[in-house]
């Protein structure tokens, strides 16, 4: 979908403008996204993986969920709306606990320059598999992965089948999770 994306200088701050997502990826422009990372109170991690159809990192494990931000739409609007669609279960604002934002910026191609503020969202998963509903379009497979596991994997950066991004992000996942638990 090409929706309306606010326009982000380069150091995260909103400028006034607004654009088609499809151009500010063509173009390279700064827009935010959000990130939702989900875990369960016996330490596991959700992941997703991406659509065969996605353009960016297709059947890689990513993110729980994740998406643009629509022009004028806030952070916690997007999530919420965002888990509904990709995940299908319903959460609140109380349930997101926001834990930074990281600038990112991957070029794809010639067309598609992708530079992003994600903003970053921890939630407890709080109901059994069975009751998220992928959105077949984005979402592949879901799967659950214990955080020592992951942890092993960004520790030695054996990150093959994920979509690449920092280390120093994946860390900051798992710490903040780990405080939690």
């Amino acid at each position: 979908m090409d929706e309306l994306v606010d326009i982000l200088d380069e150091n995260g701050n909103y400028t006034g403008k607004v654009c088609l997502k499809s151009e500010a990826h063509l173009k390279g422009l700064f827009h935010p996204t959000v990130h939702i990372w989900f875990y369960t109170s016996e330490g596991k991690i959700l992941f997703q993986q991406r659509g065969k159809g996605k353009k960016t990192f297709p059947l890689l494990w990513d993110v729980s969920v994740a998406g643009h931000i629509e022009a004028g739409e806030t952070f916690q609007q997007a999530a919420l709306r965002e888990v509904a669609e990709e995940i299908g279960i319903p959460i609140t604002k109380s349930d997101l606990k926001p834990i930074g934002v990281f600038k990112s910026m991957q070029e794809h191609s010639e067309t598609l320059k992708d530079n992003e503020f994600h903003h970053v969202f921890l939630c407890g998963l709080n109901v059994p598999m069975s009751n998220l509903k992928k959105q077949e379009s984005e979402v592949e497979e879901l799967a659950l992965i214990g955080l020592s596991e992951f942890k092993s994997k960004v520790d030695v950066k054996q990150l093959d089948g994920f979509v690449p991004h920092s280390v120093a992000y994946y860390h900051h996942i798992i710490t903040e999770i780990e405080k939690i638990l």
